[in-house]
């Protein structure tokens, strides 16, 4: 489960992240690629852009429930809009 305590400094503000358990194995911003960024210098994934569009958010739902660390999080339920 991803900590919130554990945010990466470079997440977009808002309800959804990743921590800093992050292996940037490159699935969240391959599944989600309008939200998810690698950052290469430090070897993690991280949140882009919080999610605005229906398919946005079934793309980081996706990314949440594929990533092997659980280090995607959210503060508050994503609705889908």
């Amino acid at each position: 489960m991803a900590d919130e305590t554990d945010k990466n400094p470079r997440n977009a503000p808002g309800p959804l992240f990743n921590d800093l358990s992050c292996i940037d194995c490159g699935l969240c911003p391959e599944l989600a690629p309008n939200v998810f960024k690698r950052d290469d210098e430090e070897g993690l994934s991280y949140v882009w852009r919080q999610p605005e569009s229906a398919d946005e958010i079934r793309a980081a739902h996706e990314a949440i429930e594929a990533c092997p660390t659980e280090s995607i999080g959210h503060s508050v339920q994503l609705a889908e809009k």
